[in-house]
This record gives structure tokens, C-alpha cells and sequence, in this order.
């Protein structure tokens, strides 16, 4: 296991508010002498609901009812979400908590009870089903969580996409949180949805037209270089590590890799990042196998970013047993629409895309991939570029 990777960060009075999150320090994965959480997997959810053997983790300030921080994450979103406690969201998140969607961010948590009734009132059956949960930190500090969800529900009200269908609704996605003493201080929220879109039997253009239309936004400027690169010379590769690791370092691993593949465009170093029979589970049901399927996918999205920087924003992991290892990464890739790819023609525009991805990697490479972007924020500002095009 690596040296875990740190920022500099300050906390702020008794606890952290949603403006100090970002100057809060905690290792990329959890102290070797931390006892194990909880894990998904096959456990049946009325033990993840009641776990049989207490309190198994230091949870300072949580409530009573948590065995460990898994447990609080998969409970209080059962507890909230599924049994319709929207009080809940009282004790659970911060007043002034920062919440990042694909769409932008908001402050306060009367926002976030407010967003859950709409998509509640939506779809009042929906399931949501934890598919894993990757964490770090402590009671002291914090604790990260990325909770990669699947849900399913019925649209039998009222929605942003329109009137009731009675469809059958899949959803995924995944929230990354910041929590500390019972409260999500931040969180990091992506969803797939143009594949809700789809499935709501809706036109993906005409819908992401009208979406864009009412939020009246416009194309953002280019200010200056991307930096992917200085003046003339070409991207460097990251330095060496100083520090000796013992074992397989799994924080070099992700961020060297994907610097190579992503910023120097090194993309023979695919083979060496991804297993042969690797699966990468993207939105709204598009699936990619293997690493010629992963090599193209990267070269779409270059095509029509071709000045792209990509970095990695945040980085922790779990190891289990078995000798492989499940992260959570949140990223960005900055760029302009200057080509062809997998978003059409080019309009031109600087977009920052931000996503959040999980891994597994096993023997020294990634066997399996599950990402959410904010895609349709970005739909919406192509077309708003596009339309100011034909209107100039």
C-alpha cells in the first residue's frame, strides 16, 4: 500500500463548515490499524440496515444507530430517501452544506430536502441499492464516502422531463461525501441523466433544448491556455516518487497512468493500465470492453477536446482481502471544443467536465470502471452555443 497522498488543510472551529472542506487533509485510504467496515458485496441489506455486532468503528458525534461509517452511509440513505424521512436531512447534513451537481453547485441543506421531494414526488416507489461504498479518514478528521448507487422506480408523478408515464425508471450514479459527527458537510452528486431521458421516452435533443432554454445560460469565454502544456514544450511526466513504497502504490498507479493517457496522449500505456478483459460501465447503459474499446472511447473525447487537460481532484481507496483494491476518484478535464467527436461538430466552447469514478483493480491493473460526468450540463451549452451560431 502507498504513502498516502495529503493536501494542506485547516479545520474551523468545532467542526468543519462547507467552505473549510477544501482545507481539510486526510489520507488517500484508511490506517492500516483502522478495524474493518462494514462491506457490500453479498450482505443482505437487513444486516446493512441492523448490523448484529454494535459499534465496530470510532464514530465520535454520530449517531447511536451506526455500527460504522458504511453502515451510516447506506443507512441514513435508506433511511432518508426510502422510508421518506426528509427530517432526517436536518441531522444528517450540514445547514450550509455545498452540494456539486453536473448542473452547478447550491448552499444549504432546505435545498437539499427540497431537490428530494421533487425527485420523491416523481418517482415515490424508487429503490435505491448500494452497489459498494469506497471510504477513508477518521472520526477525528472526517471521513470520505463514494456511494455508487442503482435505483429503480416507477414515474408515476410529476417531473423536470414532464407528466407522469407510469415507465419504469433504472438510475445510476455515484455521491461522493465529506462527513463529520453525523453531517455531510460536502458532497459531490452525478447521475446518468440522459439515460433517464431515454428511458422516459423522451427525444435526448429536444429535451436537452428545452432544458437549456430554461435555465437561460450562456456559452462560457476562453480565458487564456489550458497549460496542458508549456509554450512549446511538451506535457511533462509526473516526477518520480521520493518516498519508498513497499508493495503495489496505488496513488502513483492511478495518477501516473492516467496523466500518461489523458495529458501526455501516451496511449499505448492503455495496455499497461487496463486488463485485457477490462469492462468500464459508463452512463445510461453504454458498457466498454476491453482496452481497444477503452482506447477509442479516450481518442472521442480528445477528437473533440483536442487541447484537454485532465487531473485527477481527489483520490482514496480500500484494499480487500483477495488482493485487489476498489478507488474513488473525482476529476476534471478542461478543454475546447474545437473538434469533431463524440458531441458533433464544434461550437467552440470551454466546457469543464467533472466526473466521479470508481476502480477495481486487481494485479497491477484496472478490471473494472464505473463513471458519471456532468454530460448534460454539457448537452445544454452546446446547444445554447449552436443556437447563438445560427442566430450571429
Amino acid at each position: 500500500m502507498s504513502t498516502p497522498r495529503t493536501s494542506r488543510r485547516t479545520r474551523n472551529g468545532s467542526g468543519p463548515t462547507a467552505a473549510a472542506v477544501e482545507a481539510h487533509a486526510l489520507p488517500a485510504h484508511p490506517a492500516t490499524d483502522e478495524p474493518e467496515a462494514l462491506r457490500l458485496g453479498s450482505t443482505d441489506f437487513a444486516r446493512l440496515m441492523a448490523p448484529s455486532t454494535g459499534r465496530t468503528q470510532a464514530l465520535q458525534g454520530f449517531d447511536a444507530g451506526y455500527s460504522d461509517i458504511v453502515n451510516y452511509i447506506v443507512k441514513c440513505t435508506h433511511n432518508i430517501w426510502e422510508e421518506m424521512g426528509m427530517g432526517l436531512i436536518e441531522t444528517h447534513y450540514l445547514h450550509n452544506v455545498r452540494v456539486h451537481t453536473g448542473d452547478g453547485w447550491f448552499l444549504g441543506r432546505e435545498t437539499v430536502i427540497a431537490n428530494s421531494v421533487q425527485s420523491l414526488s416523481a418517482l415515490p416507489d424508487d429503490r435505491a441499492y448500494a452497489e459498494d461504498v469506497v471510504w477513508t479518514g477518521n472520526d477525528q478528521d472526517g471521513f470520505y464516502t463514494s456511494h455508487l448507487i442503482l435505483s429503480v422506480g416507477h414515474h408515476t408523478g410529476h417531473s423536470v422531463y414532464g407528466p407522469p408515464t407510469g415507465r419504469k425508471i433504472l438510475g445510476s450514479g455515484i455521491a461522493l461525501c465529506y462527513v463529520k459527527e453525523n453531517l455531510i458537510c460536502e458532497e459531490w452528486l452525478l447521475h446518468d441523466d440522459v439515460g433517464q431521458i431515454r428511458q422516459h421516452g423522451l427525444d435526448v435533443d429536444e429535451t436537452v433544448a428545452r432544458l437549456a432554454l430554461n435555465d437561460a445560460a450562456k456559452p462560457l469565454g476562453n480565458d487564456g491556455d489550458l497549460e496542458r502544456m508549456l509554450g512549446q514544450y511538451a506535457p511533462e511526466p509526473l516526477p518520480a516518487r521520493t518516498t519508498p513504497v513497499d508493495g503495489f502504490d496505488v496513488d502513483d498507479f492511478v495518477r501516473r497512468n492516467l496523466h500518461e493517457i489523458w495529458n501526455r496522449r501516451m496511449l499505448n500505456v492503455v495496455r499497461e493500465t487496463y486488463a485485457p478483459d477490462a469492462v468500464l460501465h459508463r452512463a445510461h447503459g453504454w458498457n466498454v470492453y476491453g482496452r481497444g474499446e477503452v482506447t477509442a472511447f479516450i481518442l472521442s473525447l480528445l477528437a473533440a477536446f483536442p487541447d484537454a487537460r485532465f487531473s485527477v481532484d481527489q483520490l482514496f481507496w480500500n484494499a480487500d482481502a483477495e488482493g485487489s483494491c476498489r478507488t474513488s476518484m473525482r476529476w476534471s478535464l478542461i478543454g475546447t471544443h474545437e473538434g469533431y467527436g463524440l458531441f458533433g461538430e464544434p461550437t467552440g466552447i470551454r466546457f469543464r467536465i467533472w466526473g466521479l469514478t470508481q476502480h477495481r483493480i486487481r494485479d497491477g491493473r484496472i478490471v473494472e470502471e464505473w463513471t458519471f460526468f456532468n454530460e448534460l450540463a454539457l448537452l445544454k451549452r452546446l446547444f445554447l452555443a449552436r443556437q447563438a451560431q445560427e442566430q450571429g
